[in-house]
C-alpha cells in the first residue's frame, strides 16, 4: 500500500494535468447545427459547431458563370444522393472560389451540412470520416487555401484518403477544396530535367507524376481567372448598389481603379472592398453635413 503522503501528492499531480486537458467532445446535433469545424486538441480533436453568419448569395458571385453553374450541379447531385465529384478550385486569391463553395451549399441546402477541416489537421481525416459517416445528413469536408510542401504528411494523408484508403469516403460525404495553386504542390524547374524524348514518347520524372497524383483525385476541376477592368468596375457597381449607394456618379471609378491599383488585384475581393470603403467613407461625410 502507498504511503498517503505519496497518494495524496499523486492526487494532486493528476487534478493539475485534468486541468489543463480539453473538455469532451460535446456530440452535435445536425438537425440543428448547418457547419462545423474540426479543432485539433490534446485529445486528438473534435468538431466544434459554427454559427454561420450572412452567409454569400449566388447572385453576388458575378464574372465566374462556369464554375458557378459547374459547382452548383454537382452539389445537387450530391444533395440528390447521385454520383457527384470531389472538387478542386485554383486560381489567383480573391477571385471568389471561397465563397462560392459556402454560397452553393447555402443555396442548395436539402439536408447539407458543411464541414471545414484546416489543412494543418488533415491528417484526422480519418476520425472526421468515422464520426460522419454515422449521420444521416449528408456533408461537404470543406478545405480552405489548400496547398502543400515538398515532404508535407498532410499531402499523403489527403491523396490516401480521396481515392486509395481501403475504407475510402462514406457515401454521405464530398470534398471540395480550394487553392492558389492548380496542382497544390510547388513546381519547381528541376522537374523538367527529368523529361525524356524517345522517338515520339515523352518520359515524365516520377517526381512530376508524384505532383499530379493529388490534384488528379478531384473529378472536377474548376479554374479562377483574374477580372479585366470592365468586368472589376462591373462588380464594384454591384456591390454599390448592395450599399445603396448611387452608381451614376463617374467619381467612383477612378476611385476604384486607384484602389485596385493599390492593392496589387483587380479582384472580386477587391470591388467589394473599396465599395464598403467608399460607402463608408460618403456616409461620413453625409452625417457630417458635407
Amino acid at each position: 500500500m502507498l504511503p498517503p503522503a505519496l497518494v495524496d501528492r499523486l492526487e494532486r499531480v493528476l487534478a493539475r494535468v485534468e486541468s489543463l486537458l480539453p473538455e469532451p467532445e460535446s456530440p452535435i446535433n445536425w438537425s440543428h447545427t448547418a457547419a462545423a469545424r474540426w479543432q485539433a486538441n490534446a485529445r486528438g480533436g473534435h468538431l466544434a459547431a459554427v454559427a454561420v453568419h450572412n452567409p454569400p448569395a449566388l447572385d453576388d458571385l458575378l464574372g465566374q458563370d462556369r464554375p458557378k453553374a459547374a459547382l452548383l450541379a454537382n452539389t445537387r447531385q450530391f444533395a440528390a444522393g447521385l454520383p457527384a465529384n470531389h472538387a478542386l478550385l485554383w486560381g489567383p486569391r480573391g477571385t471568389g472560389k471561397s465563397t462560392l463553395v459556402r454560397a452553393v451549399v447555402a443555396a442548395v441546402g436539402e439536408g447539407l451540412r458543411i464541414v471545414e477541416v484546416p489543412r494543418d489537421t488533415l491528417f484526422a481525416l480519418p476520425g472526421i470520416l468515422d464520426r460522419l459517416a454515422r449521420e444521416e445528413c449528408r456533408f461537404v469536408l470543406y478545405c480552405d487555401d489548400l496547398a502543400f510542401e515538398l515532404g508535407d504528411p498532410g499531402y499523403k494523408a489527403l491523396k490516401s484518403t480521396l481515392d486509395g484508403s481501403v475504407s475510402g469516403l462514406p457515401g454521405n460525404t464530398i470534398l471540395y477544396a480550394t487553392s492558389n495553386r492548380r496542382h497544390l504542390l510547388p513546381e519547381p524547374a528541376s522537374d523538367n530535367q527529368g523529361v525524356q524524348v524517345t522517338a515520339t514518347e515523352i518520359h515524365f520524372a516520377e517526381g512530376v507524376e508524384e505532383r499530379l497524383s493529388l490534384s488528379e483525385r478531384f473529378g472536377l476541376w474548376l479554374a479562377f481567372h483574374p477580372f479585366d477592368q470592365s468586368a472589376y468596375l462591373e462588380i464594384v457597381r454591384h456591390w454599390l448598389a448592395r450599399l445603396g449607394e448611387p452608381a451614376e456618379d463617374a467619381a467612383w471609378r477612378v476611385e476604384a481603379l486607384r484602389f485596385a491599383l493599390e492593392h496589387g488585384s483587380r479582384s472580386g475581393r477587391t470591388a467589394r472592398q473599396f465599395a464598403w470603403h467608399w460607402a463608408g467613407r460618403r456616409g461620413l461625410a453625409k452625417a457630417a453635413g458635407r
